[in-house]
């Protein structure tokens, strides 16, 4: 079950597509976060999700907010995804341990061995505000994150 609104948000260190280390504290009293777990890039719903962010960047990479993507894929899967699809912000690599961090925020689907569509805001001081989970054939709507970060 994934976690709840009004928790405070569990840390992580991952590696992004570049190969730098990321971590969610870095961002704390700084910027709030759009935590955007998926299950696979190159896939049909996925990378259709992920350039719908990349059109609306400025929404979601700002003086006030960091999207974070997160997925099970290694580092060097993301680096070629992110070239090809042309993804300007930070592709996580929750790879190993295995889920870590997906399992930490309830949304890693143990059977298939990645994350389902989780998408977490966080705010400056490391309270998740706005949750949405979906399964894994579910897009989400891009309107709902906009209309969540207003409200912050």
């Amino acid at each position: 079950m994934a976690i709840e609104v009004g928790t405070e948000a569990p840390e992580f260190e991952l590696k992004d597509n570049h190969g730098r280390t990321v971590t969610l504290a870095e961002f704390r009293g700084e910027k709030n976060v759009v935590l955007l777990f998926y299950p696979f890039a190159f896939t049909g719903v996925c990378t259709g999700e992920l350039c719908a962010l990349r059109d609306e960047l400025p929404s979601f990479v700002n003086d006030d907010t960091q999207l974070l993507a997160v997925s099970n894929d290694s580092i060097h899967t993301l680096r070629v995804f992110g070239e090809q699809e042309g993804l300007e912000y930070p592709l996580l690599s929750d790879f190993w341990p295995h889920g870590e961090v997906s399992r930490a925020y309830g949304v890693l689907d143990e059977e298939k061995g990645c994350a389902v569509r989780g998408t977490f805001i966080i705010d400056k001081e490391g309270v998740v505000r706005w949750t949405v989970v979906n399964g894994l054939p579910d897009a989400r709507d891009l309107n709902a994150y906009v209309k969540a970060l207003q409200t912050l």
